[in-house]
């Protein structure tokens, strides 16, 4: 731990779900110390009864043992230190005043408001900890908005204009198949929140750091100019083909299907003559960057042509030849088990605490390579409350006695 970039840092933990559990496991895996806290009175994260399970007999769609554990909290707890906490019971403010004290990061996903309701929103928390770094990431930012109601992925994806970007003219609307809103909203809490450090290191003051899905979504959705598309008539969805890229997009095979990739000259040209046909370099129609995009169908309809007689292995090989970009459209489980992303770190086997690789699962890494430090996603799960004694005794310095009368009360 001491060569891991965060190594010393304490973060507490009041995530659930997808959202929050993601930031925490980057700064769990970049080596700070994330103590999860979860409701013993609800049993802790909803993503706890997520399916599948996994436990001595592998997979299952239900739970078929105790200590089965979801997939999903398996993913998403490694390397955290699992506590309990009723942060609705009275005294469970008093408890977590105390964390913050001992902490350099909170991180909660609540719905907004609900953190003030509780108690324990950011002023609480600048009173117990001046220097405290508290970061929400919440569907619509930390004050809410009228009408916002509550955010699901799917439902910020509808907001952010980005299912009207895929798919072709006339088709309803794509919903992206990974959450993309509740994944990329946690990389930018990622980044504020190590901002908000570093400036709390040099200023000794720490603040609120307040991230939103839609606005992260919609941020990266204004990235492409699609409102100067829409204005000189270009369409916004184009289907399996890029048109103002052209010759670029999707194709087929005899046997699979794969991505080109080829807007400038030089990878066209090599499209071309990957097609047999060099002597189209000089036609007007896709000498240049211009031509190809006023005449796209027509050049995208000659690769597909060409494509749709081969083998994948042999356009690939092609095309390759030619210096052309292009690669084969995989599935996940295929993508996930590649040894480039293994060997990197980037992919890692998921481990149950009692049942090792059972299952042959993989998960997220830390896709991040340090020259002079090391991230690592090593340790399984927690099951719930698992580092109660560890937390409230050695970090916080609870007696026994303390332990057991909290416990009793229903606060941990």
């Amino acid at each position: 731990m001491a060569h891991r970039p965060l190594a010393g840092r304490t973060v507490v933990d009041l995530t659930t779900a997808l959202a929050g559990p993601y930031a925490t496991l980057l700064l769990a895996g970049l080596g700070a110390r994330v103590i999860k806290v979860e409701n013993p009175a609800t049993g802790g994260d909803p993503a706890r009864g997520n399916a599948p399970y996994l436990g001595a007999e592998g997979l299952s769609l239900t739970r078929q043992h105790t200590d089965d554990m979801s997939v999903s909290m398996l993913l998403r707890g490694r390397n955290k230190r699992g506590i309990t906490l009723n942060l609705k019971h009275p005294a469970g403010r008093e408890v977590f005043a105390d964390l913050v004290r001992a902490a350099d990061v909170v991180v909660e996903n609540y719905s907004a408001g609900v953190t003030g309701r509780l108690g324990i929103d950011y002023a609480f928390a600048r009173a117990a900890n001046p220097r405290i770094v508290y970061t929400s990431i919440s569907g619509f930012g930390a004050q809410g908005g009228p009408g916002s109601g509550k955010a699901m992925d799917t439902i910020v994806q509808a907001l952010s204009g980005i299912m009207m970007t895929a798919g072709a003219p006339g088709e309803p609307p794509v919903r992206f198949g990974l959450p993309v809103a509740d994944l990329l909203a946690p990389l930018y809490a990622v980044i504020g929140t190590l901002a908000a450090v570093v400036q709390a290191d040099a200023t000794g003051e720490g603040q609120h750091v307040d991230v939103s899905m839609l606005g992260a979504l919609t941020s990266l959705v204004a990235c492409e100019p699609f409102d100067a598309f829409e204005e000189i008539g270009l369409p916004l969805r184009t289907g399996t083909t890029v048109p103002r890229l052209a010759p670029f997009g999707i194709f087929e095979a005899a046997d699979g299907w794969f991505a080109l990739c080829a807007p400038v000259d030089s990878f066209a040209h090599g499209v071309l003559a990957a097609l047999g046909r060099p002597e189209l370099t000089r036609d007007e129609r896709f000498a240049d960057r211009d031509g190809r995009v006023t005449h796209a169908a027509e050049l995208h309809a000659l690769i597909g042509e060409w494509s749709a007689e081969r083998p994948l292995t042999e356009v690939l090989a092609t095309l390759t030849r030619h210096g052309v970009p292009a690669a084969p459209v995989r599935g996940p489980a295929e993508a996930v088990r590649d040894p480039l992303v293994r060997d990197r770190g980037e992919v890692v086997p998921l481990a149950h605490p009692r049942y090792d690789r059972a299952g042959e699962l993989y998960g997220t890494g830390v896709p991040i390579v340090f020259s002079a430090a090391e991230t690592a996603l090593d340790e399984p799960a927690p099951a719930l409350g698992e580092h109660n004694a560890e937390i409230y005794g050695d970090l916080l310095g609870y007696d026994a006695e303390r332990l057991a009368a909290l416990a009793a009360d229903g606060v941990i």
